[in-house]
């Protein structure tokens, strides 16, 4: 091969085949979809009726009455668009041949817009009853523009960003043939240690629940008839964030008290909303593992919480049954899994093989079937693909769509509200002019910015730490740029390049952290420092004396052991995305003030976890009155190193008068709280004001403190505003020891503050 600047060409010689010629131009080539568009404008125009629920349940029974077993159970089967797997490998035939003869109703992974296409077609025009697929896909924080990952946009605490962030996405999916997303994932986490915190909101049902709302109302809009809207599916039901020891697919042994308190809210959040899928989760619950656990996806999912929708299988939980012991064979773990009322198979193939078996037998009904299916084809009628199949094959309008101005806007717009300074001695923020800058480190100039979970084709176009800083600067090669070592190996001379990089620099950035596929799923870690190559690189560049800065580039909360006391200046990243280098230049040269709070807490040690803000006190709290007989540890402090909720700016905020209306709460009526927030400081900046209640007597125990609401303030320097919380007997109730949802008379305490820590607080009493 010959390589110059703008072109390449060769060959390759193929044994029995000979000779093929390549050559090819720098640029992006040509479009891939050139073929598919001339298709797609050939095709008529098919109208979607507006239909009732009532007129779609009319519809979706007159279909099922048409549908043999095999039809039925077609349905509710889906396969892979191709070899591409996200577990363990599935033996299956070509997704053409199933299409064609009715074997399964929906697509997983059909990346390529042409096989969208092409599976649809099939599925239209050769099927037996020609009803067309879902196509679904794991959307979860951008489908061509990447977002920052969830755990980095729940620190916005920002709804409307994290909602349009979700619409943008669903729109650039719906337009690539997309209809059925496999998130958003709701679980509320705890352990860091468990690789997909990535994928979740953190360590709070409050703001979970919250989050929770704002996805789904993203994805699906206010209507699954718009074509730019995908279904949203909550995952994983329920309590998947609490595996012991945060090792991924583990067991949970969670109490009924627990789940309703702190795992489920998210998901009551999502179904409230009106999200029109649910996942089920991999752990067991009681035991049982949940793909075929009645009581949690029946009585507790649709029966309790009035959930209508779709519950599809994660990848091979089904099959999985019997590798936990519950079920002997296929035919009894398919026999859990629809009792359970689980309606879709993600790729295995159990229902397919054993279904009709077991209903010769009477082990099932062929009426459980037809609920299953029935609401199935309701979200076929919903989204409008019964009347136009290949209204979501858009390819002009999708190659407009992504990395768009407007869409990357959005990206970069909540990856600066996603930064979390978490130290600051004044090192930052840094001025453009004169200083000599080192960038030292394995992210320093590295793409891998984009985090798990994503499958963009613009991943080259990520901007890198090195391209945001070198924008800024007035003399860009001021900035010397060291990689140092790779993120867990080290580099021959790498740290001594670093070395001689900081010793020619007025500042130092050292650009840290764990590379994506750390953190994500079957991505557990038992050991949260950063791996010995960096500390190394770290320790290293800090004994000269230089100011450093220290970048984060991560998927969860991390030890940061001796970085924490050494370091000038921490910034907390993560996964910021497509505009990743740009947010983290502006957040360092003043340009975005930082505004972004933690939703986990910074363990101080591996053996603190789970450490989260709303314990309980137990009946020996750590406190100097109970000595050495308390519930702390000898060798750390009951503390994170970073609370929930913490975060620094580039100003200062002062809190003053703290007030109630009244402290006698009715329970017909509301309280209203209210507080002074002055910005002190010399920078305009935002400010995320948080509120917390305590339960002090329960008839169970209650949380030291619980968040129960929060507003994001923007305030100039010198201004100042009352920030009011409504409190009313609906955000005091909990489940008692019946499981009842209830508020209790007595004695509570309301805290509002910057963190869960530093707070202000004052009592009132809720009466008849």
């Amino acid at each position: 091969m010959t390589f110059t600047q703008e072109a390449f060409h060769g060959f390759i010689l193929f044994p029995k085949i000979g000779r093929l010629d390549l050559k090819g131009m720098r640029g992006a080539g040509p479009s891939l979809l050139d073929g598919l568009k001339e298709e797609v404008r050939q095709l008529l125009p098919r109208e979607v009726k507006e239909r009732s629920n009532e007129e779609i349940a009319g519809e979706v029974e007159a279909l099922l009455a048409r549908m043999t077993l095999k039809d039925k159970i077609g349905q509710m089967s889906q396969t892979m668009a191709s070899a591409f797997s996200f577990g363990n490998t599935v033996i299956a035939d070509s997704p053409q041949q199933m299409v064609e003869e009715g074997r399964v109703g929906s697509i997983l992974g059909a990346f390529d817009m042409n096989k969208v296409y092409e599976l649809q077609r099939i599925a239209v025009e050769k099927s037996p009853l020609g009803i067309p697929l879902f196509f679904n896909a794991d959307v979860i924080h951008g489908y061509q523009t990447i977002f920052p990952v969830p755990l980095a946009w729940s620190c916005s605490w920002n709804m409307d960003s994290i909602r349009r962030a979700a619409s943008i996405s669903a729109k650039e999916a719906a337009a690539s043939g997309i209809t059925y997303n496999h998130g958003p994932m709701v679980d509320v986490t705890r352990d860091p240690r468990w690789g997909r915190v990535v994928e979740g909101a953190g360590e709070d049902p409050f703001l979970g629940s919250e989050i929770a709302k704002a996805l789904v109302q993203g994805y699906q809009g206010d209507s699954l008839s718009d074509r730019n809207t995908i279904i949203a599916c909550l995952k994983h039901f329920v309590a998947y964030g609490a595996v012991e020891a945060g090792r991924d697919y583990n067991t949970v042994d969670v109490s009924d008290q627990r789940l309703r308190e702190v795992y489920l809210p998210p998901f009551k959040a999502g179904v409230e909303a009106g999200a029109g899928s649910v996942m089920n989760s991999f752990n067991t619950i009681n035991g049982i593992p949940v793909a075929g656990n009645k009581d949690i996806l029946n009585t507790l999912l649709r029966e309790e919480l009035g959930f209508n929708g779709m519950v599809i299988s994660d990848y091979g939980s089904i099959s999985e049954l019997i590798m936990h012991g519950v079920a002997k064979d296929k035919k009894q773990a398919a026999q859990q899994a629809i009792n359970a009322t689980l309606d879709i198979e993600m790729v295995t193939s159990v229902y397919a093989e054993v279904l009709p078996q077991l209903i010769v037998e009477g082990l099932v009904q062929e009426a459980q079937l037809d609920e299953a299916v029935k609401r199935i084809l309701t979200f076929k009628y919903k989204t409008g693909i019964m009347d136009d199949p290949y209204r979501y094959i858009r390819p002009e309008e999708a190659e407009q769509l992504y990395m768009s101005e407007e869409h990357l806007q959005a990206s970069l717009d909540l990856a600066h509200q996603s930064i979390v300074l978490l130290k600051n001695d004044q090192t930052l923020p840094l001025s453009p002019e004169n200083s000599t800058i080192a960038l030292i480190g394995p992210f320093s100039n590295s793409k891998d910015l984009l985090g798990s979970w994503q499958f963009t084709n613009y991943a080259e176009q990520t901007v890198t730490i090195a391209k945001g800083i070198e924008d800024k600067l007035h003399h860009p090669e001021k900035l010397l740029i060291v990689q140092g070592c790779e993120v867990e190996q080290a580099i021959d001379g790498g740290v001594e390049q670093a070395v001689r990089a900081a010793r020619q620099s007025d500042i130092v950035i050292l650009s840290l952290g764990e590379h994506s596929e750390q953190s994500g799923e079957a991505a557990s870690r038992s050991k949260l420092t950063l791996p010995d190559a960096q500390l190394e690189l770290a320790r290293e560049v800090m004994k000269t004396g230089k100011p450093v800065i220290v970048l984060l580039t991560n998927g969860r909360p991390l030890v940061l052991g001796d970085l924490h006391e050494q370091a000038n200046a921490i910034v907390e990243t993560w996964y910021l995305g497509a505009q990743a280098g740009h947010a983290i230049a502006d957040v360092l040269f003043g340009d975005y003030n930082p505004s972004g709070k933690l939703t986990m807490s910074f363990p101080q040690n591996e053996g603190q976890i789970p450490v989260y803000y709303n314990h309980f006190s137990t009946g020996r709290p750590a406190n100097a009155r109970q000595g050495k007989y308390a519930s702390k540890y000898l060798d750390t402090p009951n503390d994170p190193l970073y609370c929930f909720g913490f975060g620094l700016s580039y100003t200062s905020y002062e809190y003053s008068d703290l007030t109630l209306n009244t402290t006698k709460l009715r329970r017909d009526e509301e309280l209203t709280a209210s507080i002074t927030l002055r910005n002190v400081g010399a920078m305009e900046g935002e400010e995320i004001v948080q509120m917390y209640i305590q339960d002090i007597t329960g008839s169970v125990v209650r949380p030291v403190k619980e968040l129960k609401g929060f507003k994001k303030v923007r305030l100039k320097p010198g201004e100042s505003q009352i920030i009011e919380f409504e409190i009313n007997e609906a955000l005091l109730k909990f489940h008692n020891k019946n499981s009842d949802f209830v508020a209790e008379d007595g004695e509570f305490k309301l805290f509002i503050g910057p963190n869960s820590a530093e707070l202000q607080s004052c009592d009132f009493e809720l009466i008849v």
